[in-house]
């Protein structure tokens, strides 16, 4: 047989492969989908195979499998439109509804992808949350916290091995120093320029702007918008009503003291300035943005103090000087979920007053739905284990359409924004 013609039938065989896989998830035939996955395929990713055309992995297809047939269906019992899938379930079958889940939990334990994209640009849970199947729906957020959740834990584990490794070569270094420094080159321990900081990584708001690169750029400030180099949205006007309403839970009386990490347009910093509070620290790291504090006076606005710099650099000296806060705001731009978690573990514990209140702008995941939804409960999680409890305040966002001209990306596309309301467990 001709080499041609081998690989021919050879990628024929592991179309047929992808197929069969999808075909029974889509039948929700497990014992079959045991068989195709764990014993019978030459693929070896066999749980997330996708169709070429429509891009479905075999979780697409066991949630589209789902799907009610006519338009009355969709629209609920007796033609009652629904709004969404936190809303409605009657609209998809129960026995079908039944048979998807056992499915879908399969294939998360044979190790399917939760957010993979299909030609639409939708996930598995974008999928069920547009057909209306809560049950689906939630299954996909869990998958989506434990993932998470994981991946948070072993950058945990993957820091404290470098910080190691980093013990072990320095304590090799002076062995070697006391030998024959002369023999030492100091350059080959630096990092090069371009290697990116442990900060240097896409965020849940931000994917692709990194910390560094973000406070290098050249902003473009105006009095709607701010934005960086690259055209990506720092904060915009739009956000006004959502910081109104934060400034106000967070100081209900004056005379309280107030931290603020992140001037921005300094939309939250005036409606804080509002609530008439005995001393105000603003925390900013950009110098393009500490430059247009200064040139509206923010500077010498009574009871404001502003610091210069990153928190991670400004906070620690704040504990060690004794400074608290009856309030606590976080609105940072291009910084890692992990950097957050830092923030409210390990600095928010040793500045705020024990009565007192905290917040963040919670933008993580504000570009999909299931997104945000994952990162919700995650941060409930962290911020249990750090010792807080959080209320949440939903709140209607306007629709944005005309907002995104110029912009790089919408970063903020679901319905309510979930206004978080932080405080020490009693």
């Amino acid at each position: 047989m001709a080499e041609g013609s081998q690989i021919q039938i050879t990628q024929i065989d592991v179309d047929l492969d992808v197929q069969e896989i999808l075909l029974a998830s889509s039948q929700h035939d497990i014992p079959k989908l045991r068989r195709l996955v764990r014993t019978q395929s030459v693929l070896p990713d066999a749980a997330n195979v996708k169709d070429p055309e429509t891009g479905y992995t075999p979780l697409h297809a066991a949630i589209a499998a789902c799907e009610p047939d006519s338009e009355d269906e969709a629209n609920g019992v007796n033609g009652a439109e629904t709004n969404g899938a936190k809303d409605d379930t009657s609209s998809v079958d129960p026995e079908l509804t039944k048979s998807g889940v056992e499915t879908v939990r399969f294939l998360l334990q044979e190790g399917a992808i939760w957010n993979d994209l299909d030609n639409s640009n939708e996930t598995p849970g974008c999928l069920a949350r547009r057909i209306k199947a809560l049950e689906l729906y939630e299954l996909i957020v869990d998958a989506g916290v434990r993932a998470e959740m994981l991946l948070s834990r072993l950058d945990g584990y993957e820091e404290l091995s470098d910080d190691d490794d980093e013990e072990e070569d320095t304590e090799e270094k002076d062995d070697v120093d006391e030998v024959a420094p002369e023999l030492v080159d100091a350059s080959a321990d630096q990092k090069p320029e371009s290697e990116p900081a442990s900060t240097e990584t896409d965020t849940p708001d931000n994917p692709g702007v990194s910390n560094r690169g973000y406070l290098d750029s050249s902003l473009n400030i105006s009095n709607d918008r701010i934005l960086d180099s690259d055209q990506n949205g720092v904060m915009m006007r739009w956000e006004s009503d959502i910081m109104r309403k934060s400034a106000q839970a967070l100081l209900p009386r004056p005379g309280l003291k107030v931290l603020n990490v992140g001037h921005g347009m300094g939309i939250v910093d005036g409606f804080l300035q509002e609530q008439s509070p005995a001393a105000h620290h603003i925390i900013e790291a950009h110098p393009d943005v500490v430059a247009e504090m200064k040139r509206r006076g923010w500077d010498t606005k009574p009871g404001v103090v502003i610091h210069e710099g990153r928190w991670q650099d400004i906070l620690p000296g704040l504990v060690g000087a004794g400074e608290t806060f009856d309030a606590i705001y976080y609105d940072t731009f291009a910084e890692s979920y992990s950097d957050f978690r830092d923030f409210f573990s390990e600095e928010v514990i040793g500045l705020l007053e024990q009565t007192g209140k905290w917040g963040f702008f919670n933008g993580m995941g504000a570009d999909r739905q299931i997104s945000y939804d994952v990162y919700q409960k995650v941060a409930e999680m962290d911020l249990f284990e750090a010792g807080f409890d959080v209320d949440w305040e939903d709140i209607p966002v306007p629709k944005l359409e005309g907002e995104w001209e110029g912009v790089r990306r919408a970063y903020w596309v679901v319905d309510n924004y979930r206004l978080p309301l932080c405080r020490f467990m009693d």
